[in-house]
């Protein structure tokens, strides 16, 4: 059980390598080749809306054929991505640039479904822990991933075309470890089979309906604020080196807490570490209204890495108690599109709204999202459902 932990872990650290060099240079490279400032983001917009399209015929098709091959299948996806848009950057094209990072988007699609397979290979006592654990693979991406970002700009000319050939053999190197991943396909009784609900009413729990607003809120908020933080520091006369150490403090904040939310969840119980998520959501906000320097910016990003921790982990762990074995195909499935149509808008709002309002304006347009976010789980912690959750 644990060497299978281990695994999707490290295949968890080289798929967050790949996506923190998208969310690095995605935006600078495609300022580059956009034709106009508003589309710079495309190649972000582009990554999210590969996993949009791929969330639900991964997981459908994975149920199918089981895990490995499907992890597998989105890890070469991604060893091709890295291909096509360095290609995209020789020959000077935003178009096959966002092909690539699409196809970065697609080893998204599968890859969200580690932590969910980490709960597949452990018993409920230890499940918490190992969707912690697995997410805190992205520690190893933290320190990595914005060093490639780094090392990759001018190493090879034209400029980030180096950094998107390492995205190819982190992914290449994924393949290699995904081979050894072990999960049992699960076995349905007929009972199960016959008793499976329709997706509507899985979706309508109450229960269900604030695990996935709060991992929206929380992934929304975090994609919008990470893919403008990169054009924001540019504007305010911060160089590429200091845009990597904030994105780098900002995954570290997002990654090393997985060491404990889950015993944090454990102890305390889901709603009250979600709610602690929003607390500290709100804290990147107030930093980024406080200025524009390096130290207000890496603040704000550190915050809004621990609050997207407590909020996505939390909102995963509260999904897992609303649908059967049966039934967890397709409530994945609708989680996770769910959540990557928001990060598609906010990825590809993000260059407009960046370009129109600015970086302090931004933010404070997020704490109405926050306070109904807030809203919802305080609905649900007094609830009578919620007080049999809060374990």
């Amino acid at each position: 059980m644990h060497r299978q932990v281990f695994l999707l872990a490290t295949a968890q650290a080289l798929f967050q390598i790949v996506s923190v060099l998208v969310m690095t240079i995605g935006g600078l490279a495609g300022s580059i080749l956009a034709p106009s400032p508003e589309w710079a983001t495309a190649p972000i917009a582009a990554m999210f809306l590969g996993t949009a399209v791929s969330t639900v015929p991964a997981s459908m098709w994975m149920t199918r054929v089981g895990r490995k091959i499907g992890f597998v299948t989105g890890a070469s996806l991604g060893t091709l991505g890295g291909l096509v848009a360095a290609g995209g950057m020789m020959t000077s094209s935003i178009t096959l640039l966002c092909v690539g990072t699409f196809l970065a988007g697609c080893y998204q699609g599968f890859a969200q479904f580690y932590r969910f397979a980490a709960g597949e290979v452990s018993d409920d006592g230890f499940r918490p822990r190992a969707i912690s654990l697995v997410l805190a693979g992205g520690v190893v991406a933290a320190l990595v991933g914005p060093l490639l970002a780094r090392w990759g700009g001018e190493l090879l000319q034209p400029t980030y075309t180096a950094s998107f050939l390492f995205l190819s053999v982190a992914s290449a190197l994924a393949v290699g470890v995904l081979l050894g991943v072990n999960v049992p396909q699960s076995v349905d009784t007929a009972d199960e089979r016959a008793a499976v609900r329709p997706l509507r009413e899985i979706v309508l729990q109450p229960t269900y309906l604030v695990a996935l607003f709060g991992a929206v809120t929380g992934y929304g908020i975090m994609i919008l604020a990470m893919t403008a933080t990169p054009l924001a520091m540019v504007h305010h006369q911060h160089d590429l080196a200091a845009t990597s150490t904030g994105i780098q403090l900002h995954v570290l904040g997002m990654f090393l807490p997985s060491f404990f939310t889950g015993s944090l969840i454990a102890r305390f119980g889901v709603l009250q570490v979600m709610l602690t998520g929003i607390t500290l959501l709100t804290g990147h906000v107030l930093f980024s209204l406080s200025g524009t320097g390096f130290y207000s910016f890496t603040a704000a990003l550190i915050l809004l890495g621990v609050g997207w921790n407590f909020l996505y982990i939390g909102g995963t762990n509260l999904l897992t108690r609303t649908y059967t074995t049966a039934e967890k195909g397709k409530a994945q499935a609708a989680n996770d599109l769910t959540i990557f149509i928001v990060g598609l808008a906010a990825s590809l709002s993000a260059g407009v709204l960046q370009n129109t309002m600015g970086w302090q304006a931004l933010n404070m347009w997020l704490l109405p999202w926050l306070g109904m976010a807030a809203a919802a789980i305080l609905w649900l912690r007094i609830s009578p459902k919620g007080v049999a959750i809060r374990v």
